[in-house]
């Protein structure tokens, strides 16, 4: 298996994986369903964007979660692997999760500081630091309330403290960074899991597609058992 250039096989596949927290979760689930990955992949020095696997006919891209959605949804990737925060703030057409990976799990919450106690039910508009503007704009005007959104990639529980915004809305896995920051989690907007992604396009066309689906299902649906037992 070797690192690959972006334009040496069009006719192969391509599956995008994400950078970050999930990648690590999702490699054993991949190589389960028969995706394993070029030795590079897991260089730190390596400075490539694509990689050859186990399978002639495939290739992976590592790229930024969100980006995961945007590379499936148009094409440019027929499969990937995503949590499903990533696929509600974008809701695109052409994207579908058919299989829950069981992996990734975390939630999508609101917070503020804790000495914070004005809370009203009065409050009508509020400024909101977050990486997902749509999920949150829809929580908060379901609730009554207009929210601003100051876009953050990072640093998200600065927020508050140095007066950018009143309250967050980020990942939260343990809440020790949250307290750690004097902030204190108010509600929970999306309980969130990785999900294997395909092109709605790729799926009804191509067969290698739809088989790869079932290879993934199968391994969720193993594990789900054997929990359960």
């Amino acid at each position: 298996m070797t690192t690959i250039g972006i334009h040496d096989n069009p006719g192969q596949l391509t599956f995008a994986v994400p950078k970050g927290r999930i990648l690590d979760e999702a490699l054993p689930v991949m190589a389960r369903a028969g995706v394993e990955t070029d030795a590079e992949f897991h260089d730190p020095a390596s400075r490539a964007l694509a990689f050859g696997t186990n399978r002639a006919d495939m290739r992976l891209i590592r790229v930024r979660a969100f980006d995961v959605a945007t590379f499936v949804a148009h094409g440019a990737a027929q499969l990937g692997i995503v949590g499903s925060d990533v696929i509600e703030e974008f809701d695109y057409a052409d994207l579908y999760a058919p299989v829950d990976l069981g992996i990734g799990l975390c939630r999508l919450s609101v917070a503020r500081l804790a000495s914070d106690s004005d809370q009203a039910g009065s409050i009508s508009h509020l400024r909101v630091a977050t990486k997902y503007p749509s999920l949150t704009r829809r929580h908060f005007e379901a609730a009554g309330v207009q929210a601003e959104c100051v876009k953050l990639n990072g640093a998200m529980e600065l927020a508050p403290s140095l007066g950018l915004a009143r309250q967050i809305v980020d990942l939260v896995s343990t809440g020790t960074t949250l307290k750690q920051n004097g902030l204190v989690e108010t509600s929970v907007i999306l309980e969130i899991s990785a999900r294997l992604i395909v092109n709605r396009t790729a799926l009804k066309t191509d067969p290698r597609v739809a088989a790869l689906v079932d290879a993934f299902r199968r391994d969720a649906e193993a594990r789900n058992q054997a929990q359960a037992a």
